[in-house]
């Protein structure tokens, strides 16, 4: 990577891991297996890592990169050169970028994470009770500097230069229970979440049925997923926002992208996006040097642009 670039003063912030290890278990999705997983601190500049609990040796290991990522069909999968494998790491990646969390240790007794509620919450909860810890080290960031976007005819996922973490999603579906929906947040201040982490995976009816068939979704029922028939919501208690689904694609989003292994300063823009593209847009902009240079992260990134967007919203409110 390129080396740390000037900035303006401003306080910098430093890394984060956890101040204890915690643990937790559940059902995996698409196996339908009970797993567990532990989170565990790390030193500074560690990153994410994942360890396989239930497989002898150093090929345990998956550092949790983009250029470590195998599989990105209905969740996004890690593995290394010795063919381990993490699948479903979205939602948890999710809440430590969330939670601001740089450095940690995920210890999984299973090729796949546990669905939980189909959101980020329950790990989010998981981190706030093991509180976090500040360490000496400046929290790095990666900047972005010229727009770099990845398209299909369908897809769209790209970055652009801006003022803090900016994610804006759109969501077009060919179903009046979806439909088109459109939401933009700034990552700060509790942002994540207040207004992202209940989020719940979904699914339409007619493909939890195609899934089990196929020996997929074994672990997946209406505790842990929003699931869509011809009628509309099936769940009892129905949505936790009206959004919910754009919701769960800018989460979706917020875990994938956090494999660049540092924040990203600067607007994300999906459209019809997923783990494939947004995969795809890191590679792009990783190949891209001129698109992008890494620097100190400071309070002025996460607070700046999220005090000006609520400026604005209470204008429009």
């Amino acid at each position: 990577m390129t080396n740390i670039s000037h900035q303006k003063a401003s306080k910098v912030l430093r890394q984060k891991t956890l101040k204890t290890a915690i643990n937790c278990s559940g059902i995996a999705l698409h196996s339908g297996e009970k797993v567990s997983i532990t989170l565990i601190p790390a030193k500074a500049d560690t990153g994410i890592v994942f360890k396989r609990t239930d497989i002898a040796g150093k090929g345990a290991l998956i550092p949790a990169r983009y250029d470590n990522v195998t599989e990105t069909v209905m969740c996004t999968t890690i593995g290394n050169a010795d063919g381990i494998k993490v699948a479903t790491i979205e939602h948890l990646m999710a809440a430590l970028s969330g939670c601001a969390i740089d450095n940690l240790l995920v210890e999984i007794n299973g090729p796949e994470m546990p669905v939980m509620d189909g959101s980020s919450a329950p790990f989010v909860f998981l981190i706030e009770c093991a509180g976090t810890k500040e360490l000496k080290a400046p929290r790095k960031a990666i900047r972005i500097e010229k727009s770099v976007h990845v398209e299909d005819k369908e897809r769209f996922a790209g970055f652009e230069p801006a003022q803090g973490s900016i994610l804006d999603f759109t969501i077009d579906f060919d179903n009046p229970t979806i439909a088109r929906q459109n939401h933009c947040i700034h990552m700060g201040r509790g942002v994540f979440k207040e207004e992202i982490s209940r989020a719940r995976t979904f699914g339409f009816l007619h493909e939890v049925e195609y899934m089990r068939a196929n020996g997929l979704g074994r672990g997946g029922s209406l505790d842990n997923a929003v699931v869509i028939s011809a009628d509309g919501v099936m769940n009892e208690d129905g949505l936790r926002f009206e959004n919910e689904f754009v919701r769960h694609k800018i989460l979706d989003a917020i875990g994938d992208l956090s494999l660049a292994g540092m924040p990203i300063i600067g607007r994300y823009t999906g459209i019809r996006s997923g783990h494939y593209m947004n995969n795809q847009l890191l590679h792009a902009l990783m190949a891209n040097q001129d698109a992008w240079s890494v620097v100190h992260m400071t309070q002025d990134d996460v607070d700046v642009a999220y005090t000006e967007q609520r400026k604005a919203l209470a204008k429009t409110a």
